[in-house]
C-alpha cells in the first residue's frame, strides 16, 4: 500500500493549523495523526491540572486503492464510522470543508 501523497498531507496539516489563532494554541491545537492512508484530526487542550494535554479525536479522512478520499467520524466509544452525508473526493478540501461546515455538531460537537 503507497503511502499518502505528500501535497494532500500539507494541506491537511495546514487547514489544522489555520482552526486555531496563533494567541491560543498555547491553550487548544488542532493536529494530524497519519497512519497508513488514514490521517486522524484531533483537538488538543492544555491541562486544568497535572501536565497532560487532553485529546478529542474530530474526524478521519482515509484514502482508498483508487485514490479517492472519504471521511468517518468517531462514536462515543471512539470507533470509526461512515459519514453518508459527506462528500467523496480525489483530494482532502472537499472532505475539510464538510468538516468545517459541521453539519448537526457532528464533528465539534
Amino acid at each position: 500500500m503507497a503511502a499518502l501523497p505528500e501535497f494532500a498531507l500539507r494541506q491537511i496539516e495546514r487547514w489544522c493549523a489555520q482552526r486555531v489563532p496563533a494567541r491560543l494554541r498555547d491553550q487548544v491545537r488542532v493536529e494530524c495523526r497519519t497512519r497508513g492512508r488514514s490521517v486522524t484530526i484531533v483537538e488538543r487542550r492544555s491541562p486544568e491540572a497535572g501536565t497532560e494535554w487532553t485529546e478529542q479525536k474530530i474526524a478521519q479522512l482515509r484514502l482508498d486503492e483508487f485514490g479517492i478520499w472519504s471521511v468517518r467520524r468517531p462514536d462515543r466509544n471512539g470507533r470509526w464510522l461512515t459519514y453518508p452525508d459527506a462528500p467523496v473526493a480525489s483530494s482532502p478540501p472537499a472532505l475539510l470543508a464538510e468538516i468545517d461546515r459541521n453539519p448537526d455538531g457532528i464533528f465539534w460537537g
